[in-house]
């Protein structure tokens, strides 16, 4: 059965309860004009085409808000050219918002110095890029070893973490190698080791995986969930494709123009999507990983089954999915009980299953 159930680990840079990223009413328009083409879109007098065509600005970001916790893996999805990959680099400010707020672990990013941003991004943010990054003079290991480099670490202390990051994404033996020998796969493991290296609290992604053969990357999104369950990181994930971040993603934000038009869990985004554009992009999605028992269950106290009927029956917890509960159903022709802290909470019967996996469109 689906168990993907991450654990919360401490000692992050923000306090208990609060949000690690927050991004408030955040703007990013590229030209020379941007000032005015901001107060025209604040007046609501003009849209992105009217902006391009009157000012010749060109609107990446469009008052963002959002918030990313300690230890989530939180997915920005859309198509090219929805802002995604430009959002993501406003949060270790390689790219300068023209209005907004953005805070990590509390601190006020846009305030930082030159040498407060260097220590951020060498320290608290690491970076992993689809097109890998990867230099191609230097071994594996010290493709890796860099961001300790620039930390001036001992070389001995580079050695050593960066032989512990290869052998966390499974290429121990590979670092006196140069990666020109090691294939697509390899070499996005070496860029994620690299960034690990710094044991950095923020991971960013941008779309790692989309240049790699489908069998490929869907070995290294499970290798990716299994790192980041055990490291207990805070990623944002940028990607274009939906299966990838519903299988990934603890929450997914959809983004289209510059704008996100919808937060939530895989299982809101594809039962209830809030816009036009995302119930399309969501229309042909399987639910088979996404529909939990939780949503599906009738409370235990609507029935009229005795306890030894109820203990007779096959169990989940509230966090398995629709895919688990149609192969138990195929054994089974009763209800399922859905069972937390030990105790029966819910049930299940085909008739639900069923209806779970129609389609439906939101009202």
């Amino acid at each position: 059965m689906t168990d993907r159930l991450r654990t919360d680990v401490g000692g992050r840079i923000a306090a208990d309860g609060e949000p690690l990223i927050v991004m408030r009413n955040v703007w990013k328009i590229f030209g020379a004009r941007q000032a005015e083409a901001l107060a025209a879109l604040r007046a609501g007098a003009a849209g992105k085409r009217e902006i391009a065509e009157r000012f010749n600005c060109v609107v990446g970001v469009a008052d963002v808000n959002l918030s990313v916790d300690r230890g989530e893996i939180f997915c920005v999805m859309g198509l090219s050219g929805s802002g995604k990959s430009t959002l993501v680099r406003h949060i270790n400010r390689l790219l300068e918002p023209t209005a907004g707020e953005i805070l990590v672990g509390g601190e006020n990013v846009m305030a930082k110095s030159p040498a407060d941003l260097r220590s951020l991004r060498s320290h608290k943010i690491g970076m992993v890029f689809q097109n890998f990054g990867l230099l191609p003079h230097r071994t594996v290991r010290d493709n890796v070893a860099l961001p300790l480099e620039i930390q001036r670490a001992s070389r001995q202390k580079r050695f050593d973490i960066a032989e512990e990051a290869l052998e966390k994404v499974n290429l121990a033996g590979w670092g006196d190698r140069y990666c020109h020998e090691l294939s697509g796969g390899m070499q996005q493991r070496v860029g994620l080791a690299r960034a690990l290296a710094a044991d950095p609290d923020i991971l960013l992604m941008d779309e790692p995986f989309s240049a790699l053969d489908p069998l490929i990357r869907r070995q290294l999104q499970d290798e990716f969930l299994s790192l980041s369950t055990a490291m207990g990181k805070t990623v944002v994930f940028i990607t274009h494709d939906l299966e990838e971040a519903v299988r990934i993603g603890d929450r997914i934000a959809v983004m289209k123009d510059g704008m996100i038009l919808q937060v939530g869990t895989p299982e809101e985004v594809v039962t209830r999507p809030e816009h036009d554009y995302v119930r399309k992009f969501v229309a042909d999605i399987s639910r088979l990983n996404i529909l939990t028992a939780r949503s599906m269950m009738v409370p235990v106290g609507e029935h009229h089954l005795t306890e030894a009927d109820l203990a007779a029956l096959p169990s989940v917890r509230p966090d398995h999915v629709l895919g688990d509960l149609v192969e138990i159903a195929a054994g089974h022709s009763g209800d399922i009980a859905v069972r937390e802290a030990g105790a029966i909470v819910g049930l299940i019967d085909r008739t639900a299953i069923l209806n779970g996996l129609k389609r439906k469109e939101a009202s």
